[in-house]
């Protein structure tokens, strides 16, 4: 049996305040907080601290180390082997970085599910935009740490009953070589794409996984298109009460990190025998099912 056998995610201290945005930038603002990260904090500091908190969870170590941030401190440079060396990881655990998009993030962890061996998937992100912008008000940094691997390593929190992705190529969010900020195409046709997608993936994850859309306990919808989240998870025949909060109002979109940080929290609030659905649109869509063990109540 496969699936997770820790989770944790790393929050910094720091908050915005949105309603402070208008009076300094002269645009943007709203209500709620957003996370920031420090001045002496990247995607890779906060990483290590996710991963050492996923890691006291368990006695299970690690067999190889996954990394992936669309803000990486260091380009031509991998920068798993910093969080590896933090960590203190055997010589012979291979450090890869997964980067460049926010759909990185879940590639690394559905790839670890597949996959063989203990595999410690740590997404990060550090989000910023233009000052008053939305990207800037409705961003946030954090980072979320997955050990995935087997029942023979130790007891897992939750099995993996299985998932399905739809792909389609089209500009919604990107950014070009060089640029510090991204471009975003008119949501209005990003949300007509996602929806589409995501309900596809969704159907044939609950096919493969045997699961009916009403016994899934809660729905972790993410996305930086916030319109298309929404509109996709009162589509997906759940109960209203199933959807998880997307903590957008306390912490923001931390971007390739928001499906890690919200899966720890859906794990955490969970009660043994639950299945818990986690719903990923970027660049397409992604839906991964797990039902919660016995081993989720210590």
């Amino acid at each position: 049996m496969r699936g997770i056998l820790s989770a944790a995610a790393y929050l910094p201290q720091g908050r915005l305040d949105r309603s402070s945005i208008r009076g300094i930038a002269g645009s943007g603002g709203g209500k709620g907080t957003r996370s920031v990260a420090s001045y002496d904090e990247d995607t890779t500091t906060m990483g290590v601290e996710a991963a050492r908190l996923s890691l006291r969870a368990t006695d299970a170590r690690p067999d190889a180390l996954w990394l992936s941030t669309v803000a990486p401190a260091y380009l031509d440079k991998t920068n798993a082997t910093a969080v590896h060396a933090a960590l203190r990881l055997d010589h012979d655990v291979p450090a890869i970085d997964f980067g460049g998009a926010v759909r990185s993030a879940t590639g690394a962890l559905m790839a670890a599910l597949g996959g063989g061996g203990t595999t410690l998937v740590v997404s990060s992100d550090v989000r910023t935009g233009l000052p008053g912008s939305a990207d800037e008000t409705a961003g946030g940094d954090a980072a979320a740490a997955l050990l995935v691997g087997t029942d023979e390593a130790g007891p897992l929190l939750a099995e993996y009953l299985g998932g399905a992705s739809a792909t389609e190529e089209f500009l919604d969010r990107w950014r070009t070589p060089g640029d510090v900020r991204s471009k975003q195409w008119e949501e209005r046709f990003g949300e007509t794409k996602y929806v589409a997608l995501g309900e596809q993936a969704w159907r044939e994850a609950l096919k493969r996984a045997g699961v009916e859309a009403g016994t899934v306990t809660t729905v972790v919808v993410t996305s930086t298109h916030a319109r298309a989240a929404s509109s996709l998870g009162r589509r997906l025949g759940v109960a209203k009460e199933a959807l998880a909060d997307d903590l957008g109002a306390s912490i923001g979109n931390p971007g390739a990190a928001q499906a890690g940080v919200l899966l720890t929290r859906a794990l955490e609030n969970a009660e043994p025998g639950q299945i818990i659905a986690l719903v990923v649109l970027a660049d397409g869509a992604d839906v991964l099912l797990f039902r919660t063990t016995e081993a989720i109540g210590s």
